[in-house]
């Protein structure tokens, strides 16, 4: 379970919809990362992230450096429309949002 306020909004992974999972490598590559969207009741999107220290989720060491890292990432409808054309099927777009 991951759950977290952010600019006041609770965003919790055991109370949201798992949309889709993301992999990028393996766990143990520093590039490696893993994503997974999300939906609150709400509608509102997130992805709850963790990746290596070469990737966009790692952190910074207490004595330097950077290590594996956690990240929960609010994102607006259209991050999330794009996210889903990257990472998914058109049929999960099309599930999610009304294709013209």
């Amino acid at each position: 379970m991951t759950k977290k306020v952010i600019n006041g909004k609770m965003y919790n992974t055991d109370t949201a919809k798992l949309i889709e999972s993301f992999s990028h490598k393996y766990r143990n590559d520093f590039e490696y990362f893993k994503e997974e969207l999300y939906q609150k009741k709400t509608g509102e999107f997130f992805i709850d992230g963790e990746g290596g220290a070469a990737s966009k989720y790692a952190e910074d060491g207490a004595t330097g450096g950077r290590n594996f890292g956690f990240k929960l990432v609010p994102l607006t409808e259209t991050e999330a429309q794009a996210w889903v054309e990257k990472r998914a099927d058109a049929e999960l777009y099309e599930e999610l949002w009304e294709v013209a």
